[in-house]
């Protein structure tokens, strides 16, 4: 009887680490060894993330974007990644959201006071209000968003259509929310390792803001990006001339080769990763 109880305690106690734990597939790019044309491989890993030590960051799902496609897009979106965000956050993950320049309408939440009362934490590299492209580390971006990649006809006119994050992701308590440095002072105050990103753009805020991709890989945080939950803003007339949620795929190659690995919304939600209706 003793030996069974033991045994039976100890089922218990494997549960309970497992229940702590994140599993994530993550896939990633390497350079194939030996080769001179830089051909990549991609690389599939399994990472366990300790709950505790894991946000999720929302980038800068706004309820409007100046662009309509890049609205409905992130409409789209919206219901699944408030699915991933709900079960994370009930797994004891810390939940981030960062629509910036978005301050002013959550001013008084406790949401916003608990970003701003974390202290100012000691940063390996300063960070920066926007971090751009870094040719020591990466190569140009595969698609050319100079036009600054409305893919509708006519072209949506460029303004600030944001106030808040959308309303479909629920905010709720124990979250914070931050457009800046903010974020990296309260990962470390709550001693958070791993980071995931999620949210719009690919090609633009998910890569350059301070609680985004290059800034967090720089402060040395384990960073994934939720492949299935980001776009990218890319007008599918410019360089490449492919579609859009091509250039989307070659976006997120872009960040397994240079960046971080990318995961899906699978791995939290146990259901199909998520794909707009428009991607043939």
């Amino acid at each position: 009887m003793k030996a069974l109880l033991i045994a039976v305690l100890a089922l218990a106690y494997c549960g309970d680490l497992g229940a702590a734990t994140l599993t994530l597939n993550a896939r990633s790019q390497a350079i194939r060894e030996g080769d001179k044309k830089s051909q990549y491989k991609i690389v599939n890993s399994t990472l366990k993330w300790a709950q505790k030590e894991t946000a999720i960051v929302v980038c800068d799902m706004w309820d409007e974007h100046w662009c309509k496609g890049a609205t409905r897009r992130v409409g789209e979106m919206a219901p699944r990644m408030n699915e991933v965000i709900q079960t994370a956050r009930e797994q004891g993950v810390l939940i981030i959201h960062c629509p910036s320049s978005c301050m002013e309408f959550y001013k008084d939440s406790p949401m916003r006071q608990l970003a701003q009362q974390a202290p100012r934490a000691e940063a390996q590299v300063p960070l920066q209000g926007w971090c751009h492209l870094d040719l020591k580390k990466e190569a140009p971006l595969p698609i050319d968003d100079s036009d600054g990649g409305c893919d509708c006809e006519p072209q949506c006119k460029n303004r600030k259509a944001w106030s808040r994050q959308i309303a479909t992701i629920e905010i709720k308590k124990g979250d914070a929310i931050t457009d800046s440095a903010e974020a990296y002072n309260l990962m470390k105050q709550r001693g958070v390792k791993n980071v995931i990103v999620m949210g719009v753009h690919m090609n633009m805020c998910v890569l350059g803001r301070p609680f985004s991709i290059r800034q967090m890989v720089y402060q040395g945080q384990n960073v994934v990006l939720m492949r299935d939950l980001c776009d990218t803003m890319y007008n599918s007339r410019m360089s490449p001339f492919v579609s859009h949620f091509d250039g989307n795929r070659l976006v997120t190659q872009h960040i397994e080769r240079y960046w971080c690995p990318t995961v899906t919304s699978a791995d939290i939600t146990g259901t199909p990763e998520f794909k707009f209706l428009n991607d043939r």
